[in-house]
This record gives C-alpha cells, structure tokens and sequence, in this order.
C-alpha cells in the first residue's frame, strides 16, 4: 500500500533550468544517489526523496531556486535522467514527470517490470492510486500536473508530485513512500508540511471512515437515488452552506454538471465498487463525483467529511536565479569531480567505498 509522507507548498515560478545547469544537475545527482546507494541502499534513496524537507534540501545542494514551484520537476527530471544509464545497476527506477510525461508513467513501470521479471500491476496501481487521492480525495484547491513514481527491483516505491493552484499562484508538492501503511484511503500520509492550512474535504482521513463507506454506499445506489437526495439538499437552502457555516467557504455551491453526474452514477451502480479505494480507481469518478457523493452522504446519513525550511542547503553552490548567490560554475564542477574520484579511487569492495565517503565527510567539516 502507500504512505502519504507530507507535501510543501511553493510559489509558482515560471522559466526553466539552462542546459549549462540541468546537465551539471544531472551529474550530482548521480554521484550523490551512488553514495547514498552504496552505504545505506536503495529503499533509503527512496525514503529520502519522500521527505519533503530533504527533497527540498536535494534541490538547492543541485543549484536550482531555493523556493520555486520548478524545483520539483527539475530535480526529479534530472534525477530520472541520472538513472537512465545506472537504473539496471543500481535496481533503481523512475517513471512518469510532467504534463504529458506523468500520463506515460504506467506503461514506463511496465516495461521496467517486463524487464525485472516481475508483474507491474500492483506499481502501476500505486501509482494511479497515489495520484487520484491527491487530486480527487483530497480536495484542497491543487490540480496536479506532475507525477514522478521511484521504484526499486524489490518493488518499494515512493511518489513525488506536484498541484498547482492558479487561484493562490502556488504549486503544492505531495510525497508518498510505500512502507509500513496498509491503506490508501485511511491516513495515508505521516506528515504535512506547511506554513498555511486552509479548509480542505478530505475524504482519506480517519474521520471520514463513515463518509466514505456511505459513499460507496450510494455509488451502488440507482443513480436518482443520490441525484434526489442532492435536489432536496438545494431545495431546502442546504448545499451551499453544507449544514456546516465553517465550510461555507470551502463549496459555495455544488457546481456540478448534473446530466454528467447521473452518467457516472449509473455506471458506479452498474459496477458495484466493494470500497472506497475501487471507488476511487472506477473510471470517470474524479474530484466532482466524490464531492457530491459526499454531500449526499451527509445529507442522507448525517456522516460529515472531515476539513482539517531547508534554504540553508543553497548556500552550497548558489541558485540559478541568482539567490543567494549565481551558481559557482567551479565550485559545483569541483564537487562532482571530487564526489566522483571519493569512490571511483576506492576498491570494488563495498566497504573500501564506504569508507571512503566517510573520510570525504570528515575532510570536508
């Protein structure tokens, strides 16, 4: 299963990395992964880059913006990029990106797997599943638009992905790693990290248990069951203020397109979801649906859904917009030639390369 592990929210920024920089990225990264590879192995990699502290740390040590919504699909793309060539060697791979590319992340899992040896539908369900519970169960104003899937030949796997909301011209990051969670729908993140919350329907976490059972509970149902129980709900004054006047704000309205909604039920009804977590992979069930199920749950059964910095690091090399100095060209160059010999001169053996990086660390504090 897998673990929402927290998400950080950054100012959308426009623009890109030059190809000066994104290919040094590209470099570190790689010497940096090798390292953490051959002392700790890949399932730490994988817990790294779910960390959202870390991450964000990994992205200004690589020289890009301190802050900016690009960090996050820069440092993943030139992550996947370092992997390319060493994917195989390291048992470490990554799929998917931005725009068009996150779309491709299923059928890259798949041609990894076909590779590995092993069947690809539970990662390729992970992936799809991490995704929806981003953009359509949790309901906090981010349209995804990014979506990296890291994977190891062992089958553990992490999520970074990214929102944007044009309202607040800020992009929010969610992480996800797969160890020791049982559940996509129940509390599946171990953190949130933020500066701000805002209302947000949250139908994964615990307190949502019963919205969401009754949820499934009316997705079975005829469609003009919920599609009446919705009508009442506007007749009486009810669903713009969803009972509760704190949530007021969150749904002004129910903003449905209802000839669509009642497509989608009848197929929900026809299907029968077992739970919340086929609900939520049935095909046309998206953030509206769930919405609306939600509502209705609440109106007929009473069950209300639940609405509840690293900077240092860029001091390492510079950023690339200058803050809070240019990128030192030399300095970075130095550090992946030094990062590079730190196992390149050492042994074969793992432990010759263990302790060189150890003896680096001391030379270099």
């Amino acid at each position: 299963m897998g673990r929402r592990t927290g998400f950080a929210s950054l100012p959308l920024h426009g623009g890109k990395a030059p190809a000066w920089l994104f290919g040094r990225m590209v470099l570190l990264s790689r010497e940096i992964l090798a390292h953490i590879l051959a002392e700790y192995g890949a399932q730490d990699v994988l817990r790294r880059l779910s960390d959202p502290f870390w991450f964000q740390a990994f992205g200004c040590v690589l020289g890009f913006d301190w802050h900016s919504s690009g960090v996050t699909t820069t440092v993943c793309g030139a992550v996947k990029e370092s992997l390319k060539d060493t994917a195989t060697e390291w048992g470490l791979f990554a799929a998917g990106g931005k725009g068009a590319a996150s779309r491709k992340s299923p059928l890259q899992i798949t041609h990894a797997c076909e590779w590995l040896g092993r069947e690809p539908a539970p990662l390729v369900h992970a992936s799809k599943t991490a995704a929806k519970v981003d953009n359509a169960a949790v309901q906090d104003g981010y349209q995804l638009y990014h979506h990296m899937f890291f994977f190891t030949a062992r089958g553990d796997w992490c999520v970074v992905q990214q929102g944007m909301s044009d309202a607040t011209s800020m992009a929010r990051r969610y992480h996800w790693l797969s160890e020791r969670v049982t559940s996509f729908v129940d509390e599946p993140h171990a953190a949130v990290c933020c500066d701000a919350t805002a209302s947000t329907l949250n139908l994964v976490a615990h307190e949502s248990a019963a919205v969401r059972d009754r949820s499934v509970e009316l997705a079975r149902e005829r469609p003009e069951t919920t599609m009446r129980a919705l009508e009442q709900g506007a007749l009486e004054g009810r669903l713009p203020e969803l009972i509760l006047p704190s949530r007021h704000m969150l749904f002004p309205e129910l903003d449905v397109d209802t000839r669509r909604l009642s497509k989608i039920l009848l197929k929900t009804y026809e299907e029968a979801p077992p739970d919340f977590e086929a609900l939520l992979g049935t095909e046309g069930v998206g953030p509206r649906t769930l919405r609306a199920l939600a509502l209705a749950s609440e109106l007929v059964y009473g069950t209300p859904a639940s609405t509840r910095d690293p900077a240092r690091f860029a001091f390492a090399h510079g950023g690339k917009d200058g803050i809070p100095f240019p990128v030192d060209r030399q300095t970075y160059d130095k550090t992946i030639e030094v990062l590079g010999r730190a196992v390149d001169r050492a042994a074969i053996d793992r432990s010759e390369k263990v302790r060189a990086m150890k003896r680096l660390a001391a030379f270099r504090t």
